[in-house]
């Protein structure tokens, strides 16, 4: 007997999420005789809990066929609302509304924390003998999920777009900073990455060769604002100009930190930025040449650029999306699917799996190995690791009147069968 399926996304979005949302309901489809009616918690966990489920199988084709090119999290929403074990109606009410839409099946696409949350609901069903498979899917623009050596997770869907949206958006600063250096000659970009520096690295892949005076300083480099500043000074003492990638999560002092639901910093939300107080810092200096230094923050449009898409993140975010149906048939409950890299001399990726308990919470961080000696730059090994996930060829987003078609989920929900709701941490605000 077929049962109901919940598909859930977890944390900041990526411009191929919905590939994986895609991926899971293609596979789904594809054995009815195991999978019925397909649901999207809307806004991930909060969805679940307020038993709001968008109806997946109410849509028209041509909208998830969509999802391919889709970025970002608008399709069923995502959010970053914590399962607490100090809320433990939380808990029950997840249940409760599994049991009563008869949800046999529950993938959970997002980073560690959603990991987390993926695991814990596994265990409690199990407790309580409830027959729930619950499967987790990776995605992240940090990269920071799995293990420092690289074989839990080779890398996560979603950081080779956003690597390549900096590669290219690298490759433009670095024409507007040759042309505007007698007056700009120092430009500062922060990239997001809070405390692991895989994002701030692939400023890298824009000048693989080393011909840009170009400086990246990762959350794990260790570098004091004053050295950074010493380094900028060498550098237009012999370039007289320098483009300066620095991570959201560089050690610069109190930045009047704003967290968000998981405890991390949200950058983009706090009083000041690592960004712009490096820009200060620097032209509080003597320049040893003309004009001032200057700041850009791309800001989110890192994370959710469809039209920097990497084809090659397309493509894996879909196949972990089957993958994961594929471990929930052969394998049941509390696995989260995995990416590898087949043992090739070129680049293969391969589809695994792993216990949610391995990933859950668990951050890793930018392997000390491919810190340059000295702290402002990446070692060619981390090219050679980061260059395949970034694709070679646009992404063919379709166009309607000059504008990207993104999809258009219709919203019908599933009837709702539960006493209303209040999520606990949201009582009393």
């Amino acid at each position: 007997m077929p049962r109901n399926v919940v598909i859930a996304q977890g944390g900041g979005p990526t411009a191929v999420i919905n590939n994986t949302l895609r991926g899971i309901v293609d596979a789904c489809r594809a054995y009815p005789q195991d999978f019925g009616r397909l649901y999207g918690a809307w806004h991930g966990i909060e969805g679940l809990l307020k038993e709001e489920l968008l109806d997946l199988s109410a849509q028209e084709e041509r909208e998830l066929e969509l999802l391919r090119y889709t970025p970002a999290a608008g399709a069923i929403g995502t959010c970053r609302y914590k399962l607490d074990p100090r809320h433990p109606e939380d808990f029950e009410r997840c249940l409760e509304v599994l049991r009563a839409h008869d949800v046999g099946y529950f993938f959970c696409i997002g980073g560690n924390d959603s990991m987390d949350t993926a695991d814990k609901i596994s265990r409690l069903a199990r407790e309580q003998k409830l027959e729930l498979v619950v499967v987790g899917a990776p995605k992240t623009i940090d990269n920071d999920l799995g293990d420092p050596e690289l074989t839990l997770v080779h890398h996560s869907p979603g950081y080779g777009s956003a690597a390549r949206y900096l590669a290219h958006y690298i490759r433009n600063v670095e024409e507007e900073n040759r042309g505007s250096a007698p007056a700009d000659p120092v430009l500062v970009i922060q990239v997001m990455g809070r405390r692991v520096g895989f994002l701030p690295a692939a400023a890298r892949l824009a000048d693989p060769d080393r011909q840009m005076p170009l400086q990246i300083y990762l959350a794990e480099g260790g570098l004091t604002l004053r050295r950074l500043g010493e380094n900028v000074l060498d550098c237009l003492a012999r370039h007289r100009r320098c483009l300066v990638v620095v991570s959201e999560g560089l050690d610069v002092g109190d930045v009047g930190p704003v967290t968000d639901a998981f405890g991390h910093t949200a950058f983009g939300s706090s009083r000041a930025t690592v960004g712009q107080i490096v820009t200060n810092y620097l032209n509080s200096l003597r320049l040893p040449v003309p004009g001032r230094a200057r700041c850009n923050i791309p800001g989110t449009d890192q994370r959710h650029a469809a039209i920097y898409a990497s084809l090659a993140d397309q493509q894996e975010a879909y196949d972990v999306g089957r993958k994961c149906v594929e471990i929930a048939r052969e394998h049941g409950t509390g696995w989260m699917a995995t990416i590898r890299r087949a043992p090739r001399p070129t680049y293969s990726p391969c589809y695994d799996m792993v216990p949610l308990s391995r990933v859950a919470n668990a951050e890793r961080l930018f392997p000390e190995a491919w810190i340059s000696p000295s702290r402002t730059d990446v070692t060619d090994e981390f090219v050679r690791y980061a260059q395949p996930l970034i694709g070679d060829a646009w992404p063919p987003v379709p166009l309607e009147g000059g504008l990207p078609r993104y999809a258009r989920l219709k919203p019908v929900f599933a009837e709702k069968k539960c006493r209303a709701y209040v999520p606990q941490a949201y009582r009393g605000q």
